[in-house]
């Protein structure tokens, strides 16, 4: 019985390939998966960090294009306005700017382009009289509010574009397309 056995042991070592023996092959096969798996791991890592960064840059570049976005109201580039001087035609805008007892006055001269498609402001191309009422108060309330050191020439943008954003808020949004100062003393 012991030497059936043997035979049997026999064949089965001649079926195996050669250089392949019980536990020697059993330990090559995981050696040669592991490499494979490491590879698909970091495959795997390598891809996740680029789509990472591929929805990182999506979200910043629509963030920053929303930030930088101008109201639809009014585009970049638009149809010629209608230009309207505040005041006097000749001597513009007179004003006691700093306080009732600080004495200063300005004297400024002040053009407005306004959106001509603006029908409830422009009336056959002059300024509405209801819109030139609410324009002149907000132009004189902006103007006595502000103190003597926002008139000084390098914040005359700063004064220009709250000029504009006052007026929009007032007449409508898209109304005012530019401020403009044609003249400018303060004593």
């Amino acid at each position: 019985m012991a030497d059936e056995k043997k035979p049997a042991a026999e064949e089965a070592e001649k079926e195996k390939p050669e250089g392949a023996e019980g536990e020697e092959g059993a330990e090559e096969k995981p050696k040669k998966k592991i490499p494979v798996m490491a590879i698909a791991i970091v495959v795997l890592v390598l891809v996740g960090i680029a789509l990472a960064g591929g929805i990182a840059y999506f979200i910043t570049t629509s963030v920053v294009k929303n930030s930088q976005k101008e109201p639809e109201s009014v585009s970049r580039f638009h149809d010629p306005g209608v230009f309207v001087k505040l005041g006097d035609p000749k001597e513009g805008i007179l004003v006691n700017v700093g306080g009732v007892k600080a004495g200063h006055f300005l004297k400024i001269g002040i053009m407005i382009e306004l959106n001509p498609g603006k029908k409830e402001v422009i009336t056959e191309g002059k300024l509405n009289p209801v819109a030139e009422t609410k324009l002149m108060d907000t132009v004189l309330h902006i103007l006595r509010s502000e103190p003597l050191d926002g008139y000084d020439a390098s914040k005359q943008d700063a004064l220009k574009e709250k000029i504009k954003t006052e007026v929009n808020h007032e007449l409508g949004e898209g109304t005012v397309y530019g401020v403009y100062i044609t003249s400018f003393v303060l004593q």
